[in-house]
């Protein structure tokens, strides 16, 4: 029996890192569309991408993500799927974040429901209808059990439009008081789903903090999930040693999917996965 594909997708820059964490972090549209490449090459589908200004901070400009977005199209003739941040980073408000959105119109956007929430409820529904409606890909991130309540409570009001498969990353050692990962911090997400009878159609994927980061991701690769891997969330190999870019992740990740048996998504799988039509 052939086992799932598996979608790996890069978070190569996040929203606080700069080069004086990493000489490599990429920072500009060129350097993202080169981070692209080389990812995937290594085995990645998909990329998700914050843009920064001329000083290196995170924005939500859409004029930047075109650029970025067009270079990355470039360089990879349209094979590098790219998911749009909406990451607040307590600069944005929930509608400054939707408007984002609504100005780009990107394929997909990864959203944390927590952020956008605090617009309200209605306001926060009559968004993800309109994304639904426009055949935006969305992915929700969640942080902890109380996010995937709630996020459950809003699916069964069908507040989300109408996706019968929804999007969801799971966030692992984020919010821990070392901001370490571990692989067991997953368990609580997947018995959350059996709880809310979304095991079977939920699409879910994991990223993880800090140098627990790879061992995360084997848990999720060998229990049927997604991964999004990258200077986003870790700098470390397995082993404790820096990594040297982002591409060395990414083939890292690779090397644990084919151990498990687990085949790399193409573009076309990794769409389906995403939910871009």
């Amino acid at each position: 029996m052939t086992a799932d594909p598996l979608l790996i997708m890069v978070a190569p820059n996040g929203a606080r890192r700069t080069r004086n964490d990493h000489p490599a972090l990429p920072m500009t549209a060129s350097e993202l569309a080169e981070t692209a490449a080389a990812c995937l090459a290594q085995g990645a589908a998909a990329m998700h991408v914050h843009v920064r200004d001329e000083t290196g901070a995170h924005v939500l400009d859409a004029d930047r993500y075109t650029q970025a977005l067009d270079a990355i199209r470039g360089r990879t003739n349209g094979a590098m799927l790219v998911q749009v941040t909406t990451e607040a980073v307590g600069r944005y408000s929930p509608l400054e974040q939707m408007q984002l959105v609504r100005t780009l119109r990107p394929a997909a956007i990864s959203i944390a429901l927590r952020e956008i929430l605090r617009a309200g409820e209605p306001e926060a529904s009559a968004f993800f209808a309109s994304t639904a409606r426009q055949g935006i890909s969305v992915q929700h991130i969640l942080y902890d059990d109380a996010d995937l309540d709630k996020f459950a409570e809003l699916h069964r009001r069908g507040d989300f439009g109408d996706v019968p498969q929804p999007r969801l990353l799971f966030v692992l050692g984020r919010y821990t008081h070392d901001q370490e990962s571990r692989r067991e911090d997953l368990d609580v997400f997947l018995a959350g789903l059996e709880r809310h009878r979304l095991a079977a159609s939920a699409v879910w994927s994991v990223c993880a903090f800090g140098r627990g980061e790879t061992a995360a991701l084997q848990a999720a690769i060998e229990r049927g999930g997604h991964v999004r891997v990258g200077f986003e969330n870790s700098l470390w190999n397995a082993g404790g040693g820096v990594a040297r870019d982002n591409a060395e992740r990414v083939a890292a990740i690779a090397s644990i999917a084919a151990d498990a048996g687990r085949p790399l998504a193409s573009t076309r799988e990794a769409k389906t996965i995403l939910g871009i039509a």
